[in-house]
């Protein structure tokens, strides 16, 4: 396991700017976290990141023909910096 700065690299691809210290929140406990404290676990498939708080699958990155893909089913940031290419609801 991981924290949050291990997918920097690829948020950045993502947002465009450093997205480690966004904020934002678990759609399950509730509880608000810096996407850099998330925990991820880049053994599966994907890049599975969980809620540090509840557990829960907080986002899922997953590369398709060579493009990085992203599913924050269960995580909610505010303001999704810099529109996102690639970005999955």
């Amino acid at each position: 396991m991981l924290d949050g700065n291990a997918i920097a690299g690829e948020l950045f691809e993502l947002f465009g700017r450093e997205a480690t210290t966004l904020t934002g929140s678990c759609s399950t406990c509730g509880k608000p976290s810096m996407v850099g404290e998330l925990l991820v676990y880049m053994r599966a498939p994907g890049t599975v990141v969980r809620c540090p708080h509840c557990g829960v699958v907080a986002m899922v990155l997953v590369r398709v023909s060579g493009e990085t893909r992203l599913t924050m089913a269960h995580f909610h940031l505010p303001e999704v910096p810099g529109g996102a290419a690639g970005l999955r609801p």
